[in-house]
């Protein structure tokens, strides 16, 4: 659940939701805005059951309100996802071949990490099981032990 306490982590988001909804359908080539709003919501959800904590907090008060209730909706897992269980538990739920779901979480992930900056993307992929990075477009680095 959206909380107070994001709101004074940083300022709310220029972007709106249907501004990041157009980039996404852009820069992803889905066909309709809807097409574009489906692939948001589901990988924001599935994202918002894998990241916690700060970077949770953080990353919601740089999105859109709306892009926000969808990460913080869902409750975390307890044990998170690899990169590419991730896409798979993502295309069994939208019931979708991993293809499609693929360019789906990167085309979702490349728009929020524009939007979380650079150091936040950092610290949720250090936070995450390995395979993320290439979701959010950036190159992977090896992990600190």
């Amino acid at each position: 659940m959206i909380s107070e306490r994001y709101a004074s982590v940083s300022p709310r988001c220029a972007t709106t939701f249907e501004q990041m909804l157009e980039k996404i359908r852009y820069d992803g080539v889905f066909p309709t805005r809807d097409r574009a709003e489906e692939a948001v919501r589901l990988v924001l959800g599935g994202l918002g059951r894998q990241v916690t904590g700060d970077e949770r907090v953080e990353l919601a008060a740089r999105l859109p309100f709306e892009a926000a209730r969808l990460l913080t909706d869902p409750i975390p897992d307890v044990q998170p996802l690899t990169g590419s269980a991730f896409v798979e538990d993502l295309a069994a739920r939208a019931g979708v071949d991993l293809a499609t779901t693929r360019w789906d979480t990167g085309s979702v992930l490349y728009t929020v990490a524009a939007l979380a900056g650079s150091d936040l993307v950092s610290r949720i992929l250090h936070q995450l099981p390995p395979g993320y990075a290439v979701l959010f477009g950036v190159i992977e680095t090896p992990q600190s032990a």
